[in-house]
């Protein structure tokens, strides 16, 4: 029985471990070549992304190791390249790599904010545009790019990692926009999952505690249908969408629309707008809270 992405050359950042690493053998067991890219190196100097290739082939799929750095232009251009050189195509690009310097605003440094831009937004940057040309000669292709709650709704001490997974949002609905006339999607997914780079946010509270405990209930291989799903031919109509998955429920997000209009035929003075415009929009404002605020169930 052939797989949903049977023949599909897809490049996942980041596919070492954790939610990257699940994309990767989800991918191959539905029948997808798949570039592995990741930096990493465990305790005895072994490659992460030679360990999930070798554990690809080891099951009948077929994958190669990348271990260029997403965060510069060339370096991106070479994990394309992978994929070509090997497998002769591209069809999907998953951008997964990255990594946390948490810290609140008032003690961020500037390498703490640069480090955590330059993996998330500008490495998504990077390998999208480095397929884009042969996503639009084929007239084909598809993006699948990972958000995060505390970009879409907010997370303290994460001012760096909020506003690059934001601007991800921004980026993939451009993509989404400009590509569209190739047959070219792309997409968002905000996962929830136990992986490395959240058991490292410091829980500092009962409360940030309790929500770990939550996390190491979620495994990343749950996150894997929904992004093979999006790069088949069976999601072709989906793009410029926002979703999430966590445990077992996957959800589609909002995005930002007006909700509410006030008009003053001469025009708004600082003292009308306090006496009338804020008043009168007051009721429709957004509750300043924290992500795992709102979603306060067990995962299902």
């Amino acid at each position: 029985m052939s797989g949903m992405v049977e023949g599909k050359v897809v490049v996942i950042t980041g596919a070492g471990s954790g939610i990257g690493k699940a994309f990767a053998l989800g991918f191959a067991a539905q029948g997808a070549k798949v570039v592995v890219n990741d930096l990493g190196r465990d305790s005895d100097g072994h490659s992460a992304a030679e360990q999930v290739v070798a554990q690809i082939r080891n099951q009948g799929g077929e994958a190669v190791a990348s271990t260029d750095s997403v965060s510069q232009w060339d370096s991106a251009q070479h994990i394309v390249q992978a994929a070509l050189d090997n497998f002769g195509r591209i069809d999907c690009v998953v951008n997964n790599a990255g990594i946390v310097r948490d810290r609140f605003f008032f003690k961020m440094s500037l390498e703490e904010w640069q480090a955590v831009m330059d993996v998330h937004l500008n490495g998504s940057f990077y390998v999208a545009r480095a397929a884009a040309c042969y996503f639009k000669e084929q007239n084909s292709g598809a993006y699948i790019h990972m958000t995060s709650t505390s970009g879409l709704i907010g997370n303290p001490g994460q001012a760096n990692y909020s506003a690059a997974k934001m601007a991800v949002v921004g980026l993939s609905k451009s993509i989404a926009l400009d590509m569209a006339r190739y047959n070219v999607r792309s997409n968002c997914i905000a996962p929830w999952a136990w992986t490395a780079m959240t058991a490292s946010v410091p829980t500092d509270t009962p409360e940030a505690a309790a929500r770990m405990e939550k996390l190491k209930t979620m495994e990343p291989a749950k996150i894997a249908p929904l992004a093979v799903y999006l790069a088949s031919d069976a999601g072709g109509g989906v793009s410029g969408q926002i979703f999430g998955v966590r445990a077992n429920e996957i959800y589609l997000f909002s995005q930002s629309r007006v909700i509410r209009s006030v008009h003053r035929s001469d025009g708004w003075t600082p003292q009308s707008i306090a006496e009338h415009a804020i008043p009168a929009m007051q009721n429709s404002f957004y509750d300043n809270i924290p992500s795992p605020q709102l979603t306060t169930w067990d995962p299902l």
